[in-house]
Formats: structure tokens, C-alpha cells, sequence
């Protein structure tokens, strides 16, 4: 026999939840005995469940025959948007019960940054650090730390832009660098031995200011001054290399140079370890460039007073600290590079 409900006016306010455990059993089973020692309930219990949530969607959701139960199209309508859903809660109730109690850090960083410094340095601080879990959220959209579920946020910025209390972590040089292979195949001693090569930049550097000091016509316009004229006209019209190489990211340009495709313009913090172990070589090593462009370390408000936070800042500090050795940068005095 089945049951059709006939609403006498259109129903608008939301269904309450806590039928849709009931009707997610009754729906899987297609019993309702089963349902009820699924969820430790008597059969009459669930039965009222069903009823009161058929109530409130104004439909039947089952088809009652004397020996079984079959899903009305309304009722797999419903299944199918209800079973995700507490498949979904039920999965985020079992992540929430597992980190209960466990200390966490929330990082929020640029891709290339998080892949070429931050990732290869973790394993160390979770050494020091095995109850700590690390959360990292790399993307290249700007994060309001007032709102954000994240407890730092790692930047790439002019000072100017960079809100009071922020820590600086290290400055920047620009340097060209190749895999030792490709300088055995093309000597690279001066200016006009990179019209050799193939030359690898950041492709949408030249759309931004301050992002300008990356791309090789900033570097050139630096060495390679001329006397008259119009210096980036000049300058642009030597520069003729053997072909060029657009990336979007900073570890994109690296690897394309790791693995023998041309000479990089590369960020000397990113590439501090590559060139250490002579998987890179500066070919050109007096002729690095300062850039304005600073790395940061950005607290949460909320988050500063934390134990676990100041542990990973305290580590952070120190990883920065070797990067700046390994680079030669010296801090700007007049720059916050502490925690408040």
C-alpha cells in the first residue's frame, strides 16, 4: 500500500537534521527493522522519524508495502543529495575527534616558496617537534590573517606593503645560474656569451613593478649600461639570445635550468641549496642584483602567544638565519625582525 502526502500550502522553511541519520538507514536497508539495530533505536521510533521528515519535505519518501520498502523519486531525490552530505560530516567529525588534543601549526605561503625553501627544511623541525602537526596552505591569493583559519602567513613583498610587527626573514639577489652540463657545452664568461644560450625568466614580470627586478632586461639595464641614449631601448635590442623561456612560478625556472634548458635569472634564497651542492652554478657571480623584493614571516594575532607557534617561529628564525649566511644578506636595522 502507499502512502501520498498532499500538502495544503508550499513549504519554504529548511528540514531539520536530525531525521536524515533515519532516513539514510531506512534508504540503505530498505527495511526498516535493519535501519533500527543500525542505529540502536526500536522499529517505531524510526517509523515516527520517517513520518516527521516526510511531514516537514511534503512528499512520501517511501513506498510501504506489506514486506518491503521502495524509495518514491522524492525519497531518492533526497538520498542522493543526504547521503554525500553525512558521508561528508561524518568525515570531518572523525578528522576533528583524531586532531583533538593534538597541537597544530597553519601556514599560508606562495607555491614556489613552500616547494623550493619551506617543504625540503620541514623534516628537521618535525624532528625537534614530532607532536606538532603542520598544516600548509600554498597559494598565491593574499590571506586576511584577522579571519583566516591559518596561524602565519610567509610573504614576498616590498617593506612598504608589509603591515608593523612583521619579522623579516631575508632580502633577495638576482643571479644567473645554469647546470654545470650545459656550461661545459657553452662557456659563459661575459655579457655576450649568453646570446649563446637559451635565456629562462618569469613570464608575467614585466606586468608588475616592483616584480620587474626578476626579469633578465632589469639585470641587463644594471650591467650593461650605455652611455647614450635610450638605456632600456639599448639594452634590449643586445640582448639577443639563442631563445627565450616564460614561466609562471620560480621553481619552474629552476628545474628548467637544473635540467640543462638555458641560463635563469633565479632568487638567491631559492637557489641557496642548489648551489651549494653544484647542481647550479653562477656563472657570473659577481654580477648579482639587489632586489627590493623581502621574504616575511606574518603572525595571527590570535596565534602569536601560542607554544607551538613560537616553536615554529623560533625554527623558522633559525632556517632564515642560515639562508642569510649562505647569501650574504645583512638586515636592515630599521626593519622589525622580531616577535613582538
Amino acid at each position: 500500500m502507499s502512502q501520498a502526502l498532499t500538502p495544503s500550502h508550499p513549504r519554504t522553511r529548511p528540514i531539520s537534521a536530525g531525521h536524515l541519520r533515519a532516513f539514510e538507514a531506512v534508504a540503505r536497508h530498505l527495511n526498516f527493522r535493519a535501519a533500527a539495530e543500525e542505529l540502536s533505536l526500536t522499529q517505531s521510533a524510526v517509523s515516527r522519524q520517517i513520518q516527521s521528515l516526510e511531514d516537514e519535505v511534503g512528499s512520501a519518501l517511501f513506498l510501504r508495502h506489506t514486506r518491503s520498502v521502495e524509495l518514491t523519486g522524492a525519497g531518492t531525490i533526497l538520498l542522493r543529495a543526504a547521503g554525500s552530505a553525512l558521508e561528508r560530516i561524518d568525515a570531518a567529525v572523525r578528522q576533528i575527534r583524531q586532531s583533538a588534543g593534538r597541537r597544530s601549526v597553519a601556514i599560508t605561503t606562495w607555491a614556489s616558496f613552500a616547494s623550493m625553501w619551506l617543504i625540503p627544511r620541514l623534516e628537521a623541525f618535525q624532528r625537534e617537534h614530532p607532536d606538532i602537526d603542520i598544516r600548509i596552505d600554498a597559494t598565491d591569493a593574499a590571506v586576511d590573517l584577522a579571519t583566516a583559519d591559518v596561524d602565519m602567513a610567509l610573504r614576498y613583498a616590498v617593506p612598504e606593503t608589509i603591515p608593523a610587527g612583521a619579522i623579516r626573514l631575508f632580502g633577495e639577489q638576482l643571479t644567473p645560474v645554469a647546470s654545470p652540463w650545459l656550461l661545459r657545452e657553452h662557456r659563459i664568461a661575459t655579457l655576450d656569451d649568453l646570446a649563446k644560450v637559451t635565456l629562462i625568466e618569469a613570464g608575467d614580470a614585466h606586468r608588475t613593478r616592483h616584480l620587474e627586478y626578476l626579469t633578465w632586461q632589469r639585470w641587463l639595464d644594471h650591467y650593461a649600461p650605455t652611455p647614450t641614449g635610450n638605456a632600456r631601448a639599448r639594452s634590449k635590442a643586445r640582448l639577443s639570445p639563442q631563445r627565450w623561456l616564460y614561466f609562471n612560478y620560480a621553481s619552474q625556472i629552476v628545474q628548467a635550468a637544473l635540467t640543462g634548458q638555458g641560463v635563469a635569472l633565479a632568487r638567491m634564497p631559492l637557489v641557496a641549496e642548489s648551489l651549494a651542492s653544484g647542481d647550479l652554478v653562477e656563472p657570473l657571480p659577481t654580477m648579482r642584483l639587489d632586489s627590493p623584493l623581502v621574504y616575511w614571516l606574518v603572525l595571527a594575532p590570535r596565534s602569536k602567544t601560542r607554544p607551538e607557534v613560537k616553536a615554529f617561529c623560533d625554527w623558522l628564525r633559525r632556517e632564515a638565519e642560515r639562508t642569510r649566511a649562505a647569501i650574504g644578506d645583512i638586515p636592515d636595522p630599521d626593519t622589525v625582525d622580531h616577535i613582538d
